[in-house]
């Protein structure tokens, strides 16, 4: 006789309670199912949870690279800008170079100063000026042709600026020399225009008032009041101060260049031999020394030892 297990359900409601029997084998096999049907629900729901945390960390590791994408992309555009602005400042630095060229061609006109042995040669060979570059291009397939371009007009571009800074270095020297040039040059009267005074003998032939000789006078007579103020007419150095025969107390400056001059029948000497004179300085008085006939100044400019006319050189 087969082994039965009663299972006894009691309840609290009162109700009678009820009696089931079951075969070990049934219990056994059922026990069984349930158990694989434990088994298969854990299994289930680890795996469906494996699945998801699989699915959130796909999402989340999609989202870093899309995130990741978006920066790149952002970057790239921004270099791809940043090309095209450099390439807009490559083409604006052509423009600038070949501006300042055409003004140092005006400076080298106004200045009197020959054109450049190499005239339009800006860029090298040929004076041709590199072709303006497209900054568009950076956004499209061409940036490599352009980033190589743009590497080729730089090595240009510094060459041509070297080339201009020589040409505006030599205008500068030039310019310099001119202006030593000038400031050595007697260009303003003796006589300050405002004070009166008169030429009362040219640079020309006369007769000589004391000889009654008809002779060549090498300067200018400025006749003015005994005690007005002589100035030098450039700059320059005093190589002479003193006594010079007929002209009496005398004043010579040497301007550089070539240029001297030479100032006569002073009263008063208020510069020596060696000082440094600036034009419009004091360096005497109006006198009457010497052979004269009345207060005046002797005015001689020489360049190169010979007498020039010293109004040639007035502008006041």
């Amino acid at each position: 006789m087969r082994r039965r297990i009663s299972l006894v359900v009691l309840t609290n409601s009162g109700a009678p309670a009820r009696q089931f029997c079951v075969s070990r084998r049934l219990l056994g096999s059922m026990l069984t199912a349930a158990a694989v049907f434990f088994c298969l629900a854990v299994w289930g729901a680890w795996d469906y949870a494996s699945l998801k945390r699989g699915a959130v960390f796909a999402g989340a590791r999609e989202r870093e690279l899309q995130e990741r994408l978006s920066v790149r992309e952002r970057e790239i555009e921004l270099q791809r800008s940043l090309i095209g602005d450099f390439a807009g400042e490559i083409n604006r630095l052509k423009d600038r170079l070949l501006g300042l060229h055409e003004f140092e061609k005006k400076i080298r006109l106004l200045a009197d100063l020959e054109r450049r042995a190499d005239p339009g040669q800006l860029f090298g060979v040929g004076g041709a000026v590199p072709q303006a570059m497209d900054p568009k291009i950076a956004l499209g397939e061409g940036k490599s042709s352009l980033m190589r371009e743009m590497k080729s007009q730089l090595g240009q571009l510094a060459a041509a600026a070297a080339n201009q800074e020589a040409g505006f270095q030599a205008v500068v020297a030039h310019l310099e020399q001119k202006r030593s040039v000038l400031a050595a040059t007697p260009t303003i009267r003796p006589i300050d225009p405002f004070t009166e005074h008169f030429i009362s003998s040219r640079f020309e032939h006369r007769i000589n008032p004391f000889t009654n000789v008809r002779e060549f006078h090498r300067g200018i007579d400025i006749s003015a009041r005994e005690g007005t103020p002589i100035h030098a007419t450039a700059s320059g150095v005093v190589t002479f101060a003193g006594i010079k025969g007929l002209l009496g107390k005398t004043i010579v400056i040497d301007h550089g260049h070539g240029l001297t001059t030479t100032y006569g029948h002073c009263s008063r000497l208020l510069k020596q031999q060696g000082e440094r004179v600036q034009r419009w300085d004091v360096i005497a008085l109006v006198g009457n020394s010497g052979t004269s006939t009345g207060p005046h100044v002797h005015y001689e400019v020489a360049l190169h030892g010979v007498p020039v006319n010293p109004e040639k050189y007035f502008l006041n």
